[in-house]
């Protein structure tokens, strides 16, 4: 007992000794100063050297400017002082600004927790000269910048972090996860201290910590004083907000037409419909709900392969990553989708959720662990964030839809359980650790108590329960960080091996592993918001599949991990590039994979399909990557787009992908094919669509 009470003493002392204090930026002028005096010293600082430098441009003179200006700034962790916006038409005064800010000398950067952290400040500067003021962005506290003019109006320009515009910035909602959007927040969270960028989607009172969403979002907006102006470009369609509660209500759409080179028909299209609710109650309890109704025809890969995966039951095709989906006229497909959930975050440490949706683990474009490529399925998730770690655990609610799956038309049914561990051992290094177990209602188990453990220790709950009540994986992954602009990245998976085995190098079929490897590369070359990123991928045959019929890791008859499932390798590189609305987005995929010949002849599993039974393999011995009906695989995608509405992500957009699938040996699933498809569309961008597989 003694023991337990000295361990808790140990816990609180820590606790109290790493309590959250922030501590402003200080100069050198400042340092021998109070620390509850360095506010003020700071503010005082800036007052002085911001007027002691700046000039007012020639041209403001000229025309009597008479008006606001609001100035954001930052101090980074660095210490050096860097402007952001400048909220005037006039580009000599934002140079003069910029130029002044420059000037400054650097300082001792704000810390938070005894860290380094970045602080941003709004300065509104009135013309003529007369009553500016500086505000801290998170304290909303306010000081005179000069206190020797005359403050003739105290309710001038101030600055808040309420935005009616954006209430969900402040909320426990997950920011939605797209490729594009992500690949900006990454940034953020990169140069962020303790961050974990691993579990996605984020949420957005974690992300705001890191960056300042409403002032991105201000800084696109457009001077729209009517109604359907501020709608279609600014706002959220329906807006309401009481003093414990708040929801908005939006319209959404995906409409895409298309042509293809290789198709009979003569266009492509996707037709979407959707309706948004998001809405809290309180500071802590959130909530959100999306309907989907869609009708879509794609190109001839596409379709094929959305029907190889269909259900039991009669209906032709299961859309990738969306869900089943109905006959719609001749060669169309009708596949309705609805995802919702509720967030509570009772404290800083917790976050809950449950909900119908999607999860991510990993840094990538691929991941190995969990991607958002499967259709959305129902879940609860528990993040714990305290000290330099984050855990993760996740319970999901899979089903298999295949016909030797389904009894009296339902499909079956079964559960994954997922454990994440996100520890920062650095500054720059990340790592994690992953486990997984897929389980069924085998022996009228049921919801198998055992493995709702929400402690790492899934694997011996495997041995435990018995050798087959279920099937486990484990994972490693690690993030190092180069510099402000770099990161290396990295998964390991493993599904099953032995060690022996491994040493001999003899292709053993139960060494079932995969390793990813990538970089991104920020602001690239010194060009603001231009990421590239580099990535390597490769899965041995038979991973992620299972001799018992439901055990495999997948949903829907779709992988939960990589696209592609097993049995290959690739390599992706790929640039984003925006600038105000606008943005670009070029990818390359190159790869190889051995397929399943399916044919009379030869029914055997060579280990690409996660589907297929272990015991139907090829051989035990001599696997290797691309083993079976070899195929050569390059996809380059261009797509350019503009940002309509930043509130919802209303996006127009226009693009190019060239497709060329080579086997070595063409069958009726398999032919060999090169495919060009042009696209545009109108959508509100709200998840990723895969077409590189």
């Amino acid at each position: 007992m003694k023991k337990y009470l000295a361990l808790l003493t140990s816990l609180l002392i820590f606790q109290i000794s790493n309590a959250q204090v922030e501590k402003f930026p200080v100069f050198n002028n400042c340092k021998s100063v109070a620390v509850e005096d360095l506010e003020t010293c700071f503010y005082e600082q800036v007052n002085k050297s911001f007027l002691s430098t700046f000039k007012i441009p020639q041209k403001l003179v000229d025309e009597s400017f008479n008006g606001n200006v609001t100035i954001t700034f930052i101090v980074n962790t660095s210490g050096q002082f860097k402007v952001l916006y400048v909220n005037s038409p006039y580009p000599e005064l934002k140079a003069e600004v910029t130029r002044v800010f420059d000037s400054f000398p650097v300082i001792t950067p704000s810390t938070y927790n005894n860290l380094n952290t970045e602080m941003q400040f709004v300065m509104p500067l009135n013309f003529p000269l007369g009553a500016s003021e500086i505000t801290d962005t998170k304290k909303s506290k306010q000081l005179y910048l000069d206190q020797k003019y005359e403050v003739k109006n105290q309710e001038g320009l101030k600055y808040t972090t309420d935005n009616k515009e954006f209430l969900e910035h402040q909320s426990q909602l997950n920011i939605p996860f797209t490729s594009q959007d992500y690949s900006t927040l990454s940034f953020y969270y990169h140069n962020a201290e303790n961050a974990h960028s691993s579990v996605k989607p984020f949420i957005y009172s974690e992300t705001t910590k890191f960056v300042n969403l409403n002032q991105q979002k201000k800084e696109l907006l457009k001077e729209k004083k009517g109604w359907w102006g501020r709608k279609f470009w600014n706002e959220h369609m329906v807006q309401i907000k009481g003093d414990d509660y708040w929801l908005t209500l939006d319209p959404a759409a995906d409409l895409q037409l298309g042509k293809v080179n290789d198709a009979d028909f003569n266009y492509t299209y996707n037709n979407t419909r959707a309706v948004i609710a998001n809405g809290g109650i309180g500071k802590n309890f959130n909530f959100s709900a999306t309907v989907y109704e869609s009708q879509g025809r794609f190109a001839n890969y596409f379709n094929e392969y959305a029907e190889s995966i269909k259900p039991d039951g009669g209906n032709p095709a299961i859309i990738p990553a969306r869900g089943i989906a109905k006959p719609f006229k001749e060669d169309g497909y009708d596949y309705p989708v609805t995802e919702g959930y509720l967030s509570y975050t009772p404290n800083k440490t917790f976050n809950i959720q449950f909900g119908h949706g999607k999860n991510i683990i990993g840094d990538g474009y691929r991941s190995l662990f969990l991607s958002d490529i499967s259709s959305p399925y129902p879940y609860l998730k528990v993040n714990t964030t305290f000290w330099k770690l984050k855990y993760t655990n996740l319970w999901m609610w899979t089903q298999d839809v295949r016909r030797e799956a389904t009894v009296n038309g339902a499909y079956a049914q079964k559960y994954v359980a997922i454990h994440y561990l996100s520890l920062n051992l650095s500054k720059k290094l990340n790592v994690g650790l992953f486990e997984a177990a897929i389980w069924d209602k085998s022996n009228n188990r049921g919801l198998d108590v055992n493995f709702l453990n929400p402690i790492i220790l899934l694997t011996n709950i495997e041995f435990e329960t018995g050798s087959r009540s279920g099937n486990t994986m484990l994972g490693l992954s690690a993030k190092y960080k180069l510099n402000s602009s770099i990161n290396l990245y990295s998964q390991l998976i493993i599904d099953d091996f032995k060690v022996g085995e491994i040493a001999n190098g003899n292709g053993y079929w139960s060494n079932k592993f995969g390793i990813q490897l990538g970089a991104n590369y920020f602001n690239a070359f010194k060009i603001d918001n231009l990421h590239l990123q580099a990535e390597y991928n490769a899965i041995n045959p038979y991973t992620y599949s299972h001799d018992e019929l439901l055990l495999n890791y997948s949903h829907n008859n779709q992988p939960m991990a990589h696209l592609w499932g097993a049995n290959f390798r690739e390599l992706i590189g790929i640039a984003r590039y925006s600038k105000e609305r606008w943005f670009a987005n070029a990818k390359v995929v190159m790869g190889k994979k051995g397929f399943d010949f399916n044919t009379t002849a030869d029914k055997k599993s060579y280990g690409s399909d996660v589907l297929k039974d272990n015991d139907d393999r090829a051989a035990d011995y001599g696997n290797k990557i691309g083993q079976g009906n070899t195929a050569k695989i390059f996809i380059s995608d261009l797509q350019l787009g503009y940002l309509i509405n930043p509130a919802t992500n209303l996006k127009v957009f226009g693009g190019i992908t060239y497709r060329n699938f080579n086997p070595t040996t063409p069958t009726n699933t398999f032919d060999k094919t090169n495919t060009t498809w042009f696209n545009f569309g109108f959508r509100t961008d709200l998840f990723n669509w895969y077409f590189d597989f």
